[in-house]
């Protein structure tokens, strides 16, 4: 599961502003809204419930290579406005960029800040961009969130034009079911504008700013539920239009015709969806326009992610198939290569084909034929024998009676009895990523007590480990019998039932095996499984690794997915 942090603060509104350039994206770690490449530093238009409160110009004097807690290691201002500046980071002690937001620690909004940065932290969602440390120390407060170079602004997105139905559609569907998600924890955004939404290279859009972007910008609203889906129904509708529906030109994007008010979508730009179209009117119904079909208007993010959810479901366009050009032969294929050629003639080619000969009629076929004629005449001549073997042992009696079925019963290989649990000597979790998933509680999986286990983090939307590059491998349980043992069988007591998972074990040679192909030599097939697993050897296996791989996640309801192993036996073989 990613860690705990928080999208990078959206700082700066562009009511007003020109449109974004091509780098737009560029600052897409950050939360920062930009514009031309630098911050944008106009005041924030007021909305509906909305108040800004008044804070002091001067940001923290700091510079590039300055460390904090002796860990963060400032490298680039992103922006410096209104008291506080946004940097990008290098977290030293685990490798990996940060972004970075200060403030002094006697600024009038360091107390908010620091409260919303917590409580976004403590939500742990993973479609918003996450909080890593919110910290007071030597007169500066100070909030680290996830930096995320692979995503796209949704305002370079719209920069390009307007997106298809059914992006729209996986737009407004995850961006209400997330902040639906957050206001039954009591937290708001207030500030979901286009650049604090971000696509990553999965298609799958998530948030930044929860809570923090209002507390820095000093926002507060008395109708948190409504000011959220108004703006949802603002991003819908650029997202079909490309164009922002209020008379100012906001965040690259050209705002409607004065005097005219808030028109229907497919007033503005012919195509667009019918169904999309009339659930932005009902979003932004709040800003007294007139909701389609006279349905009602949604007023909180539950009831428009129902009204998406009860929407036909839109599918992906059909890729388009481009017919492969006609083969050519050229004239060195044909034969003719190094001939006077007419001046302008073409060298290329084009040769008529022979038909294929009859089936069965070339000289393959006719060999094909010969070769199967031979096979049935010995197989009659083999079946001749062995019949004519049968009965002249049945008229003799056999040539040494029952002692030969039971010398042939005793020859006969017998089936392994699995017998008692082999004790284990560690277990450590399976994971191909860097990152391992839940390390904290893999011997939880083999302490004897069915009652607690080792269990994967909840994916919402997508039951192969939240459908993340890195997971593709799947995860699961190393269990290390301590020396090479003879297994003959496995009693597994599984989460929930509805896992896809296979278990595997390592060559006898094999030490501290961390890759699915060191687990060489199957003990089950991979397939869904119930909640109780047991399987029984023919033949024993030697190893010291046993591997549980789980490959697919059950879905936990309300289109959230998680797995795990409870309990873990591995059987030996009966003295």
């Amino acid at each position: 599961m990613a860690e705990r942090s928080t999208a990078a603060v959206d700082v700066a509104d562009n009511s007003g502003d020109k449109p974004l350039a091509a780098k737009a994206d560029k600052a897409t770690a950050d939360g920062v809204d930009t514009q031309n490449g630098r911050a944008a530093d106009g005041p924030m238009t007021e909305k509906d419930g909305e108040r800004t409160n008044a804070a002091p110009a001067a940001a923290p004097e700091l510079h590039s290579g300055h460390k904090l807690a002796r860990r963060y290691r400032l490298e680039e201002c992103v922006t410096r406005l209104d008291g506080f500046s946004s940097w990008r980071a290098m977290d030293e002690k685990l490798r990996r960029a940060v972004g970075v937001h200060l403030l002094p620690a006697d600024h009038p909004r360091a107390r908010s800040v620091l409260a919303a940065a917590r409580s976004s932290a403590l939500l742990g969602d993973p479609r918003f961009v996450q909080v890593l440390d919110a910290v007071e120390e030597n007169d500066l407060v100070y909030v680290v969130h996830e930096w995320l170079p692979d995503a796209t602004e949704l305002t370079a997105l719209l920069a390009a034009g307007p997106l298809e139905p059914h992006e729209a559609y996986q737009l407004v569907s995850q961006i209400s079911q997330a902040m639906a998600a957050a206001h039954r924890e009591g937290l708001a955004h207030l500030r979901l504008t286009p650049s604090a939404i971000l696509r990553t290279s999965t298609g799958q859009y998530r948030i930044r700013g929860l809570a923090v972007n209002a507390a820095l910008r000093g926002i507060t609203s008395e109708t948190p539920q409504r000011a959220d889906t108004e703006a949802i129904g603002a991003l819908l509708y650029a997202a079909l239009t490309q164009r922002w529906p209020y008379e100012n030109d906001a965040y690259g994007l050209t705002g409607l015709p004065k005097g005219v008010g808030l028109i229907a979508p497919d007033q503005v730009r012919a195509g667009v969806h019918r169904g999309l179209g009339e659930l932005a009117m009902r979003a932004l119904a709040n800003d007294g326009a007139t909701a389609s079909r006279q349905e009602p208007a949604c007023t909180s993010p539950e009831e428009l992610a129902k009204a998406v959810a009860a929407m036909p479901r839109i599918r992906p366009p059909e890729p388009a198939f481009t017919a492969p050009p006609e083969y050519q032969h050229t004239t060195y294929q044909q034969g003719s290569y190094g001939r006077p050629t007419p001046p302008g003639a073409n060298t290329t080619q084009v040769r008529p084909i022979a038909p294929p000969p009859p089936p069965l009629q070339s000289r393959t076929g006719r060999a094909l034929k010969w070769g199967v004629a031979a096979l049935l005449i010995a197989a009659l001549g083999l079946g001749s024998w062995q019949l004519a073997d049968t009965l002249l042992e049945r008229n003799n009696g056999g040539t040494n009676g029952p002692n030969q079925t039971q010398t042939e019963s005793d020859d006969a290989p017998k089936p392994v009895t699995p017998g008692k649990a082999l004790s284990i000597a560690d277990a450590s979790v399976f994971s191909p990523d860097p990152d391992p998933l839940n390390t904290k509680d893999s011997h939880k999986a083999v302490d004897g007590n069915p009652e607690t286990g080792w269990a994967t983090p909840r994916y919402d939307g997508y039951a192969n480990f939240g459908n993340l590059p890195s997971r593709k491998g799947g995860s699961g349980i190393i269990v290390d019998l301590g020396s090479v043992q003879d297994v003959a069988g496995i009693d597994l007591d599984l989460y929930a039932s509805g896992q896809k998972l296979q278990v595997r074990a390592a060559a006898p040679e094999a030490s501290s095996p961390s890759e699915l192909s060191q687990f060489s030599q199957p003990i089950t097939e991979l397939k869904d499984v119930e909640k109780k697993l047991k399987a029984n050897l023919d033949k024993p296996v030697r190893t010291r690794y046993v591997l549980i791989h789980i490959t697919s996640l059950p879905s936990e309801g309300a289109d959230s997915y998680r797995g795990g192993i409870n309990e873990i036996k591995i059987l030996g073989t009966t003295p």
